[in-house]
């Protein structure tokens, strides 16, 4: 019976806010922009911050978990150091480097513990052949554990086997975009392939992975469904091996009126680029550490190398990216604060505008909880009103944001529900205390208010 009469009271709460909020549409709808607004704001930059994290996960990924990256430094891109010739010569000038080569793969795989992989590769721009076009491609030498430490899977045919490996034979991996090109509408298993001078067969395709050109520019990626992989070893028998051609410590070229002069040996390294994954993530500090010793020590104290960590470069990259949206979030709070405020302040004109009509029905018996009610079911129609229009303008804000800037953004039924809880509960906390302002007016007093 208590929960009819509660119900009936409610309903009629509601409708008389209705009425009332209808008659003012002009002056309800500027109280509600700070909502609206607010609201808006909460959803678009929740949205902003999910699609920032999907796509750090995503790089992830991309870059593979507890991988540690070693990339060769060639002659030419040494950076001044600000030494003198004379301090050059007495040093750097007297050291040779065999540069980043197979067997510094083979030996730390040997020699440190915490390694679980490694994975060397060899990079060339190149050119394939198919039907008398000639399309640029990058040929890259690798062993099978790459596609492992990159969490790469092959959509069809299998990897290198170990007799295929050992002999050096002419097959090939290669990417998906690569099969689209070559082969339109067909499988390219079995198919060949000429990549510069050399016949390919192909024996896989590995399955597509989405890499936006943001995360190629950010973690120095390339695109791996455009590329043609081979066994490290065929790359080396079959197409180069630089090793071979710049092993000669020969560097200096002697004038005959001068001493000798230093001239840059180019990228003499065998190897582009190293893969190091560790088994544990606590490791990853301690073995970079341990493998950067290691290295120098077998490069002869010649720092030709870099070694990067791109799951603590993803991590700080997240972190900025967090306190960024915390601050964005921060702001569009105080939005939907100053929406707040707004309810509360046009609630209060309200109740001093209908003074006489708070006397009247509280003269004919209505009590200070029906008069709270009654405003309270005002400021919370107008808050759930700016919500549900808020929640419509933050989706369509998250989309136009994508649209222009380019940056991806994810909607989520938990942001949008939680945007709207909060407007509701702004509604009902800054209508409190005009709801009760207007309960406490004596009806006599309320009604001899001109």
């Amino acid at each position: 019976m208590i929960d009819k009469i509660l119900l009936e009271k409610l309903k009629s709460n509601f409708t008389e806010a209705f009425w009332f909020i209808k008659t003012n549409k002009v002056r309800t709808f500027l109280t509600a922009l700070g909502i609206i607004f607010g609201v808006a704001s909460v959803i678009a930059m929740l949205a902003i911050g999910n699609g920032a994290e999907k796509e750090i996960l995503a790089q992830l990924e991309l870059v593979g978990v507890n991988n540690i990256v070693v990339t060769p430094i060639p002659d030419e891109e040494k950076e001044d150091t600000g030494e003198t010739e004379k301090e050059t010569e007495n040093s750097e000038s007297k050291r040779f480097s065999k540069g980043l080569d197979v067997l510094d793969a083979v030996n730390v795989k040997k020699h440190i513990p915490s390694v679980k992989m490694v994975s060397p590769e060899i990079i060339m721009n190149t050119y394939m052949i198919n039907n008398g076009k000639q399309n640029p491609v990058k040929l890259i030498g690798i062993e099978p554990s790459f596609f492992e430490t990159l969490n790469i899977s092959l959509d069809k045919g299998k990897s290198f086997s170990e007799f295929q490996i050992k002999n050096a034979l002419p097959v090939c991996i290669v990417g998906k975009k690569v099969e689209k090109k070559l082969f339109t509408g067909e499988s390219a298993l079995g198919k060949q392939i000429k990549v510069k001078d050399v016949w390919l067969q192909v024996i896989g395709v590995i399955e597509e992975k989405l890499i936006s050109d943001k995360a190629q520019e950010n973690l120095g990626i390339r695109d791996l469904n455009e590329d043609v992989y081979i066994p490290i070893n065929t790359f080396l028998v079959r197409y180069k091996d630089r090793k071979i051609i710049s092993d000669n410590p020969a560097a200096q070229n002697r004038n005959q009126n001068g001493p000798a002069t230093k001239t840059p040996r180019g990228n003499y390294h065998q190897i582009d680029k190293l893969t190091v994954q560790v088994a544990n993530s606590n490791q990853l500090k301690a073995t970079a550490e341990v493998l950067s010793k290691m290295l120098k020590r077998r490069h002869n104290d010649v720092l030709d190398f870099e070694i990067t960590i791109p799951i603590q470069l993803l991590k700080q990259q997240q972190k900025t990216k967090q306190i960024f949206n915390i601050v964005l979030s921060i702001i569009a709070g105080i939005s939907l604060l100053i929406g707040g405020i707004g309810i509360m302040n046009i609630m209060l004109a309200s109740v001093l505008e209908r003074t006489k009509e708070i006397g009247i029905i509280r003269a004919i018996g209505a009590t200070e909880e029906d008069v709270i009610l009654q405003f309270l079911s005002e400021s919370v129609l107008i808050s759930v009103g700016g919500g549900i229009v808020g929640i419509l303008l933050g989706i369509i804000s998250a989309y136009i944001i994508e649209l222009v800037s380019g940056i991806e953004t994810v909607l989520s039924i938990t942001s949008i529900m939680v945007s709207f809880f909060i407007a509701v509960l702004v509604g009902l906390t800054f209508g409190i205390f005009p709801a009760k302002a207007a309960a406490k007016k004596r009806p006599i007093e309320a009604l001899r208010t001109e």
